[in-house]
């Protein structure tokens, strides 16, 4: 089949998940044509050909919150510029590749062109969980005002698709029909890590300047790996027990494999992947950011970690330290095999897509 595959580039890990997705659907000889924007582009252009490059909705952040202001702002005057360019990229698209399904992650211009020539569309991601499952209070208390938004926004982003897979390392019920729930997509060399229990702590964060997060860290009595703080780092700096990193997947994998536990944000691959290599994590979710306080919530529900709003308390980091080996307990049971499910899942979809029942 002709497949439009669209992949939203705000985080790497609409990207990250979307490889693994189009790596089975290449490997099934299927023709696939992406759209991607912001990160998304760069990363998806080293394993593939032919990545066309759209305007997509971005975020501004600093000091572990998102600017909303700025946002919009940034968002508004680059969207003038990136409308058009999305419109001629689609109207080249017409007249040479003519899909026969599109596959969304949570990219609208994909899903757009699919409702517009009246193509079944599957969407594949994290987010719809938050509109199309029912949250227990517990997890939404205190930002109930974040929620509704957010649930609006992402019901208005891709509304009526045929059917709906979300990855998931947690289960509320399902409130909406065409909806499936799967495990966490992972990337081939997450699968191959080889998992081990250091004497370090891996700390990622997506911003620069987080002065709280280094002053909490120089106490905790560890070593402290830490990638994204520095980005313009060539080599290791080390500062007492902080070990800033340059950007390695490799070595990135590796020390997470081999961690004690992870600090990081509630993005949800991360979150994702020290799950599946029984990694217990302290997550500070993004302020004003209800997707990231979602997962937080859950891996501290489901007993996988611990999750604070701020580290400005100093004992949050040593709370988190003394319940680690609780948190193994409860991650030494978890088992998944998220990408033959949900690839095979694929596979049943676009074959009723090819026989015209969808």
């Amino acid at each position: 089949m002709k497949i439009l595959y669209g992949v939203v580039g705000e985080g790497m890990g609409h990207a990250m998940r979307s490889r693994v997705i189009l790596e089975h659907l290449i490997a099934q000889e299927h023709d696939v044509e992406i759209m991607a924007s912001g990160r998304a582009v760069d990363f998806l252009s080293k394993r593939f050909e032919g990545v066309n490059r759209i305007h997509g909705l971005h975020m501004i952040y600093e000091e572990n919150r998102v600017r909303p202001m700025k946002t919009l702002w940034s968002n508004v005057t680059t969207g003038a510029v990136g409308l058009p360019k999305n419109i001629a990229a689609y109207f080249e698209l017409i007249g040479s590749f003519r899909p026969d399904a599109v596959i969304s992650d949570f990219e609208s211009w994909t899903y757009l062109y699919g409702k517009t020539h009246r193509l079944p569309v599957l969407s594949i991601d994290n987010m719809q969980i938050i509109n199309r499952c029912t949250l227990p209070s517990e997890v939404v208390a205190g930002h109930q005002a974040e929620f509704q938004l957010t649930k609006a926004f992402i019901k208005s982003k891709l509304p009526f698709c045929d059917e709906y897979f979300i990855t998931t390392f947690f289960h509320p019920d399902v409130r909406k029909d065409r909806t499936r729930l799967f495990p966490p997509i992972l990337r081939p060399e997450i699968l191959a890590a080889k998992r081990r229990k250091g004497d370090h702590l891996l700390v990622y964060t997506t911003g620069e300047g987080n002065t709280s997060l280094a002053d909490a860290l120089r106490t905790c009595g560890l070593e402290c790996r830490i990638y994204g703080m520095r980005r313009d780092l060539k080599g290791e700096v080390v500062d007492g027990n902080l070990r800033f990193q340059p950007f390695s997947e490799d070595k990135f994998i590796d020390d997470l494999a081999s961690s004690r536990g992870v600090i990081a944000g509630g993005g949800f691959t991360l979150m994702g992947e020290a799950v599946y290599l029984h990694k217990p994590m302290l997550a500070i979710p993004l302020a004003r950011q209800f997707e990231q306080v979602l997962n937080a919530r859950y891996l501290e529900l489901e007993g996988y970690g611990r999750h604070a709003a701020t580290l400005d308390d100093p004992t949050i980091v040593s709370d988190f330290l003394a319940a680690i080996p609780r948190c193994e307990e409860k991650l030494s049971t978890y088992e998944q095999d998220g990408n033959t499910k949900i690839t095979q899942a694929i596979d049943a979809w676009l074959d009723k897509a090819a026989a015209g029942v969808i």
